[in-house]
């Protein structure tokens, strides 16, 4: 999607590089402010905060950015790179009345400041102004003229002043075939926005026909058709979506109002949601693509035009995830509307980020809480589940996942990891019956998945049963996943259970390859490495494995092998390493 759209968007980036700098390390301050839930130290001198604003951006954390750059330029604010930098950060930040100030005054010194303009354009639009924002748009280097992300807020401007002519002409001057799908997108929303509903469907269908996969699509052009009366045809091209993207809350939402036979508001209202959602569409493909920066900008403009959109939250929630910022990530996901279909998710997301974050028992509170008000949702079932799971509350686990493997009735081919995490839970619990069941479980609704083979497939190697089957399911596995680390290890683990220690040595070098930097990994090569009488190599894996942060229950086992290696073969062998490998890599 990146190659998709050149102009501002690789201009963003060079901005936002420039803005978003690494630097050494802060100096200490005197004044303290607030942001969020974070206490920030504005120091008394330039050179102190200008760093801290460089450590904050290397960081992403664009709160504190926003914070220490405007400090910054209240010291010197006829800086063009301290504005530049300031104005980036602003606009990063969600500030847009910091950043059209900002930008207004960038651009009295840099008039061919695109992202500056972008900004200042945006402002016009959600103030209706849409002439004084094409003139904007116009403006700029010669470049624009071949500007996407130009032409179509362009198309959209004319659109809120009525003209479905020229928005249609701006947008048919287009040719670029990576993005013909967008373009027929966005032309389809104008025609239907100002009542051209044959144009509109043909538009939107062409769309959707170029990518079928595309929730944006096929959500518009069903819209389109039940708006047009074709409630069949709008069911069909839900139905379609669903096949291979089950249980979207929104597709699903769309097809309970079809079949109580109510009305399905569209895509955008108006020109100023329609150029929210170019710049959602922007962002979104930008994060996919690691494209990070310019993407957090699109969709905090996006947010700015059309502030109740749960999509462009949940996206810049998922943004902030990738950038590791997570007072950023609860705070995206608390934009979502409380009677947005995807309200829930974000909920759990919340609790899921609070978990990740250290705070285990409000992450459970709130998890319970969902639960509570949803007692047959298989979604918040299974996230209480896996937090459960993680903390190692196998019990309580299982009877989660009883619930809901109960919800779910005759469970279908994508309900397979709850019977395989289930099956997880009482092998952690010592009840291997109920988990071998589970596994095979889960393979009989999912045939050949390899995460499920491998840990079947291990779990009886490492109990001496059904090894031909075992070690079938383990290459299977690998012949999946090839590129999977844990899953080979597995098997190279498997050989050394049976002595093979050459094929071992061999099959677990390939692993580290892969997964170089886990500690099981290389303590299982280590392992191999002695049995094969590589004594020093097998020493500078054990050191590996405890200075990678081994698990507390595996380490006092590795520091005994650095001091006195393994035990000879014929009277011990070395315990498995149960809990990462086998699990796969996810």
């Amino acid at each position: 999607m990146q190659s998709r759209y050149q102009g501002w968007t690789s201009r963003v980036a060079l901005v936002l590089a420039s803005a978003l700098s690494v630097a050494g390390a802060a100096s200490a301050a005197a004044i303290e402010t607030e942001t969020g839930s974070n206490r920030l130290e504005i120091g008394a001198s330039q050179p102190g905060n200008y760093l801290s604003a460089l450590v904050a951006s290397a960081d992403r954390d664009t709160l504190a950015a926003e914070v220490y750059y405007r400090e910054t330029l209240r010291a010197d604010p006829r800086n063009p790179d301290l504005l530049e930098r300031a104005f980036a950060a602003a606009l990063s930040n969600g500030d847009e009345t910091s950043a059209t100030s900002l930008g207004e005054r960038l651009l009295a010194r840099d008039p061919n400041n695109n992202l500056a303009r972008l900004a200042i354009a945006v402002h016009d639009i959600e103030q209706g102004q849409f002439a004084s924002a094409r003139a904007h748009l116009a403006s700029g280097d010669t470049m624009r003229a071949r500007d996407v992300t130009a032409t179509l807020l362009t198309a959209w401007c004319f659109a809120g002043q009525s003209d479905l002519h020229h928005a249609l002409d701006a947008l048919d001057r287009i040719h670029d075939r990576a993005v013909i799908a967008f373009r027929d997108y966005h032309a389809g929303l104008i025609a239907n926005l100002l009542g051209n509903s044959a144009e509109a469907q043909r538009r939107l269908k062409s769309a959707h026909d170029d990518d079928k996969n595309s929730l944006r699509f096929a959500d518009a052009y069903a819209r389109a058709l039940a708006a047009a009366g074709d409630a069949a045809g709008a069911t069909k091209v839900y139905e379609e979506f669903v096949a291979v993207v089950p249980h979207h809350p929104l597709i699903e939402r769309a097809l309970a109002d079809l079949k109580t036979n109510q009305a399905l508001d569209p895509v955008v209202h108006n020109a100023k949601e329609g150029v929210a959602e170019v710049l959602y569409g922007l962002g979104s493909a930008g994060s996919r693509q690691g494209d990070e920066l310019p993407a957090l900008v699109y969709l905090r403009l996006s947010l700015y035009l059309r502030p109740s959109s749960d999509l462009t939250a949940v996206t810049l929630g998922s943004l902030f995830e990738q950038l590791k910022q997570a007072d950023q990530v609860i705070a995206a996901y608390q934009l979502v509307p409380a009677a947005s279909p995807l309200k829930m998710s974000a909920d759990i997301q919340i609790a899921l980020e609070l978990d990740s974050m250290g705070k285990n028992d409000e992450a459970m509170k709130r998890l319970h809480e969902i639960v509570a008000a949803r007692p047959h949702d298989i979604e918040a079932l299974s996230a209480l589940a896996e937090l459960q799971r993680s903390a190692k509350k196998y019990a309580d686990a299982a009877a989660t996942y009883d619930q809901a493997i109960a919800a779910v009735g005759i469970p279908q081919r994508d309900n397979w990891t709850l019977f395989y995490f289930r099956g997880i839970c009482y092998e952690r619990s010592k009840q291997w019956p109920k988990a071998e069941a589970d596994f095979k479980k889960a393979l009989e609704i999912y045939p050949d998945q390899p995460m499920v083979l491998n840990y079947l497939g291990y779990s009886w190697v490492d109990q001496g049963l059904n090894l031909d089957e075992a070690f079938k399911m383990l290459r299977r596995a690998v012949e999946l996943r090839p590129d999977d680390g844990y899953i080979v290890d597995s098997l190279g683990w498997a050989h050394f259970k049976l002595g093979q220690y050459d094929e071992a040595a061999e099959t677990l070098e390939k692993a580290i390859s892969l997964k170089p930097a886990d500690p099981v990994l290389n303590d299982h090569l280590g392992d191999a490495y002695w049995r094969v009488n590589r004594r020093v190599e097998a020493h500078f894996q054990w050191n590996h494995a405890r200075d990678m942060g081994a698990d507390s229950e595996d380490l006092p086992a590795i520091l005994k092998k650095i001091e006195s290696g393994l035990p000879d073969a014929t009277t011990s062998t070395a315990t498995p390493k149960a809990s990462s490998q086998k699990e796969g890599g996810g």
